[in-house]
């Protein structure tokens, strides 16, 4: 399951994305607050993940409640990640930690975030401080979330701070400064912790051409090798396109990587658009039909159309890197729970005909646990197996909560757990059998 600091601790003020929230950044007009009031009880939420059956918890750590000011940290804030991290090991599950999850300090914003020149220096001490201080109870690190998004919705959409719109080339300079963050911080754990796993989540978005047209085709590929791809050819050092340039050197970044973090949702089409030459001639096309989740304000799909079957893509395509997979972030938006169970079938059904094949998948993490703070867009987006009402803080189970527990105690998906959760996709998850007997063979993990 996966969580992050920001959308679930609450009233967490340090940081560049409660300044947002003030300058009136959130289109929806909410505040954070209290979050989940993960900062007070999170013990609750654990004790239901555990009734649950999850054996793994993806978390983060907030930069801004540990260095709240520059080079000063708070012993307190460090004690109480202590003691989640050893109430979830008591309850059986594991954390995987995540050390900059979109939200940072104030005071590190105000220096010029990863557009500083000081950031690997700023972000390092920040890592060695933490891994030091946590190291014992935890062995899994995520450097960075979706580096991608991160400069893509600051400085090309605006829709997250700092709020730039158009700035391609800063776009490349953050991620280039993150990716050397990245590096410095693969190796300052492994030097602390020996049997460390470390790796960043990458966000996937499936791109499409709107027409089998040369220059939409072309459109594709430059979008998909501008958002998809940038971190990972740093790590792959097949950073050969003119504009990679931009990047800065990024020598050091190669091979820092223990596994392949996959972020994955949804997938849009694109086409070529002359009128468009600040995003590289991309026009984005979002469906409005189909399995696509809630739909934003706009009426936009917020990630396209819902694509789970992308994990095989995703797999079958950066396995030749020899490295294991985690399946870090895969959900949807969806209020009245109509998608999700099909999303967490299909993703769970695909991952093992991948394991079958022999693909080395090492977890899955369903994005979200409880409804949270959804960054610009507020309460609005219901990403939770388990709805919550921020107001009174109420916590409701979807039906879609107990499929995913059926499967995780059983360690087990079965057509008849499909056939009660998600009846219209029985034939589509389990294709008929036409073997000599009439049951259909049940996928086991």
């Amino acid at each position: 399951m996966g969580t992050s600091s920001y959308q679930v601790e609450g009233n967490s003020y340090n940081t560049q994305w409660y300044e947002f929230e003030k300058a009136g950044g959130i289109t929806t007009g909410d505040r954070s607050g209290r979050a989940c009031n993960w900062w007070e009880d999170a013990e609750s939420d654990f004790d239901m993940a555990k009734s649950m059956g999850l054996n793994s918890l993806r978390l983060s750590v907030s930069w801004a409640r540990i260095e709240p000011e520059e080079g000063m940290f708070d012993p307190k804030a460090i004690e109480r990640y202590r003691y989640m991290l050893l109430e979830l090991i008591s309850r059986g599950i594991k954390p995987i930690i995540c050390l900059h999850h979109f939200a940072h300090p104030l005071w590190f914003e105000k220096r010029g975030g990863f557009l500083s020149p000081w950031c690997e220096e700023d972000f390092s001490r920040f890592v060695k401080f933490t891994v030091y201080e946590l190291g014992d109870l935890c062995c899994d690190w995520v450097t960075f979330n979706e580096p991608n998004i991160y400069a893509a919705e600051g400085f090309l959409d605006g829709d997250h701070p700092p709020a730039m719109h158009d700035r391609l080339i800063k776009y490349f300079r953050v991620l280039g400064n993150m990716a050397r963050c990245h590096a410095a911080a693969y190796h300052i754990i492994h030097n602390l912790q020996h049997n460390a796993r470390v790796s960043f989540a990458n966000h996937f978005l499936m791109f499409t051409e709107l027409a089998r047209h040369p220059f939409d085709m072309l459109a594709a590929r430059v979008a998909s090798d501008t958002f998809n791809n940038v971190f990972l050819n740093m790590i792959t050092g097949k950073y050969i396109k003119p504009y990679y340039s931009l990047l800065g050197n990024v020598e050091q970044v190669r091979d820092t990587w223990d596994y392949i973090g996959v972020n994955i949702y949804g997938g849009i089409d694109v086409a070529f658009d002359i009128r468009n030459p600040k995003m590289a001639f991309i026009r984005r096309i979002f469906p409005k039909n189909g399995r696509t989740g809630d739909l934003l304000p706009n009426g936009n799909a917020m990630f396209g159309e819902i694509y789970p079957q992308g994990i095989k893509i995703v797999v079958e395509k950066l396995a030749k890197y020899k490295k294991p997979f985690f399946i870090l972030e895969n959900g949807v938006p969806d209020r009245d729970d109509k998608v999700r169970p099909w999303v967490i079938a299909t993703a769970v059904k695909t991952m093992y005909d991948l394991i079958q094949r022999g693909f080395d998948i090492m977890g899955y993490h369903h994005w979200t646990l409880i409804d949270n703070f959804e960054w610009a867009l507020g309460y609005s987006m219901k990403f939770g197996l388990v709805a919550m009402d921020p107001a009174t803080q109420e916590r409701k189970p979807r039906p879609s909560a107990s499929f995913f527990a059926e499967i995780a105690r059983a360690n087990a998906l079965t057509a008849d757990m499909v056939k009660r959760y998600v009846p219209e996709a029985l034939d589509e998850i389990f294709p008929p059998y036409h073997g000599s007997t009439n049951e259909r063979p049940a996928s086991r993990l």
